[in-house]
């Protein structure tokens, strides 16, 4: 048996992506292949593809093209192979391999078949695995973080969204299984753990009969990790049970990231949103009430096909008094396969880019405001990097996600890793300043 080839991994897209790349990565470790960051220095490099909306498969056919032009095997991995299958096949010859988002775990017979000369094409038309605790892993984040998958696929069918038949329906990993996971990485020193799913809110559903993220919170708020964060909850879905195990239980952050995507009811119609049109002020409220330190986040779609001058006045009323932490503003991406490519009404890019544009210059003021309510105050902020030519380290406090929201720049001396009180001495728009309080 010769020397096993080295392999490279390029990761694209979303979080969700991030766990199956480190999947990957655990699996051709534990199975005894040199991983390399280097893609030149590598025998074949999988590209982790994302396909969520078209600027996202650019960047996935540009990094794929690159790596045909430098001549190297590629396996194409993720979303994008979900959705192109034999086509990327077909129309890259470099590629040795595709291989969908239900079958990534296989990755270690599908490198040894390619090393027999096969070309593979390993998708499932209807992706079911999820991986566990028991799957080997290789994180990629910066130390003191990790993402857990508590969930995989979705029941809704939202009509501008490719993600269900990309990712398959909702399946959840039981309880026990997550908590497991959760202490495995305590061990490893975590400081933080960020909950993901396509829904959050409806975890369980599939295997329990109901939702069980407020049971799964209260078993979380046993193990020895400081902070506990939830990524895309449903407003609909943070019901009086899931509110009070956010507040009663000490290490799940009051931080919500609510995927809102529209305020009009007849815009939220159109995009066949699972609540349709009760996101309203009242719902937004009853979250602000019952989770008085909550920091929300949310994102938003504009230039749905037929979103009226009216319809978006609404959103920017909307967001204007609503005042939320941190906005992400898209603008509307006609996705093949989806019912909202079809429709009549489809708005120009200029007037999508306009109103993305007219939402973030109304978003900034609240953000810098928001921040500016920090200065004075002392904080535990993270610390996740180092500047090795000035010292200066790079954290978050619980307000900022890792990757979507700001920093805070901190000078002082703390060990990457670790949860260390800052002293916030200036804001901006996005980032803090501060200093290490002792």
């Amino acid at each position: 048996m010769g020397e096993k080839p080295t392999i490279a991994i390029s990761h694209l897209g979303c979080e969700k992506n991030r766990i199956d790349t480190e999947h990957m990565l655990g699996l051709l470790v534990e199975a005894g292949y040199g991983v390399d960051s280097n893609e030149e220095l590598a025998d074949y490099v999988i590209v982790n593809t994302c396909s969520f909306i078209e600027a996202a498969r650019e960047e996935s056919v540009r990094t794929l093209v690159d790596l045909a032009e430098a001549n190297k095997r590629i396996v194409i991995t993720g979303c994008m192979a979900q959705h192109f299958q034999e086509q990327l096949l077909e129309e890259l010859p470099e590629a040795v391999a595709v291989v969908g988002t239900g079958d990534y775990h296989k990755i270690v017979d599908v490198i040894a078949r390619v090393e027999q000369g096969d070309r593979i094409l390993e998708v499932s038309t209807e992706p079911t695995y999820i991986a566990d605790e028991t799957t080997p892993r290789y994180r990629t984040t910066t130390e003191g973080v990790a993402y857990v998958r508590i969930a995989e696929g979705c029941d809704y069918r939202c009509a501008f969204c490719i993600i269900p038949h990309l990712r398959g329906n909702q399946r959840s990993r039981t309880i026990e299984s997550i908590v497991a996971e959760a202490q495995q990485l305590a061990s490893q020193g975590v400081q933080e753990i960020i909950l993901i799913s396509q829904i959050t809110t409806n975890y369980g559903i599939d295997i329990y009969g109901k939702p069980k993220l407020a049971e799964l919170l209260r078993a979380l708020g046993k193990v020895d990790i400081p902070w506990i964060r939830m990524h895309y909850a449903y407003p609909t879905g943070l019901t009086p049970d899931v509110i009070a195990a956010i507040r009663e239980t000490p290490n799940v952050l009051p931080y919500l990231d609510l995927p809102l995507q529209h305020s009009h009811p007849e815009i939220l119609r159109a995009m066949n949103r699972p609540w349709q049109g009760q996101v309203n002020d009242a719902i937004i409220e009853r979250i602000k009430e019952a989770l008085p330190q909550a920091v929300l986040r949310t994102t938003f779609i504009v230039g749905f096909p037929g979103e009226s001058d009216e319809n978006f006045q609404h959103l920017f009323n909307f967001i204007q008094r609503h005042e939320f932490d941190h906005v992400g503003v898209f603008t509307f991406s006609p996705e093949e396969g989806t019912p909202a490519y079809s429709l009549s009404e489809q708005l120009p890019q200029i007037v999508k880019d306009e109103r993305r544009e007219v939402l973030m210059e109304l978003q900034q003021p609240i953000s810098l405001h928001k921040n500016q309510q920090e200065v004075g105050r002392v904080v535990d902020v993270l610390i996740e990097q180092e500047n090795p030519l000035t010292g200066e380290l790079i954290g978050r406090s619980a307000r900022f996600a890792p990757e979507v929201d700001g920093q805070i720049y901190v000078s002082g001396q703390a060990r990457l890793g670790t949860i260390v009180p800052v002293a916030i001495k200036e804001a901006d728009t996005y980032d803090l300043y501060g200093m290490v309080s002792n």
